[in-house]
């Protein structure tokens, strides 16, 4: 047992990191993909210098374009919706920070993570689908924006046979994506 009154005896993967802005960054990112709101958003990435193109154009073409606030306001909106999730990051990280080291515990039943100053148990059936990312395991909950999410960073594990092990046990309990 530990000091957590966890029977590591039955753990199947022990993680232990402290998170930083680069995790959550990799998180909110895997996010964006399969969110409806983070699809969006890449749209916008996608629209707004499409439409900043066009303005581009009608001004050389010798029309009248539009004036200095419509361009003043597409810069803000691009920088906006780049910013935004770099900016979450930092948030959730200044929180992260104050909770101290993470030690989790993945087992066939869910996950385990204790922090300085809590303790939660995640079940399956509240992150029923994950992603890998290059540094990362994250997990989300069901809902249309993956409002709920989990990250397992790689460095985490105590050697390379527990990312193969930690990857199983992720196959076996929820849905890859």
């Amino acid at each position: 047992m530990t000091s957590q009154g966890w029977d590591v005896e039955s753990a199947v993967v022990e993680l232990e990191y402290q998170p930083t802005t680069a995790d959550f960054a990799e998180a909110l990112n895997a996010r964006a993909k399969i969110s409806t709101s983070g699809r969006m958003q890449r749209k916008l990435l996608i629209l707004m210098p499409a439409l900043a193109v066009l303005m581009g154009i009608t001004i050389a073409s010798g029309r009248h374009g539009p004036g200095a606030p419509v361009w003043v306001g597409l810069v803000f909106v691009m920088l906006t919706v780049v910013l935004t999730p770099w900016l979450q990051a930092r948030q959730l990280y200044r929180f992260a920070a104050r909770q101290g080291t993470c030690r989790t515990v993945v087992r066939e039943t869910g996950i385990e993570v204790a922090t300085d100053h809590s303790t939660t148990t995640v079940n399956w059936s509240m992150v029923p689908r994950y992603r890998e990312t290059p540094q990362l395991f994250v997990l989300f909950s069901g809902d249309k924006q993956a409002t709920g999410i989990t990250m397992l960073p790689k460095r985490g594990v105590r050697g390379p046979d527990d990312l193969d092990r930690l990857r199983s046990v992720l196959d076996r309990n929820v849905r890859r994506l």
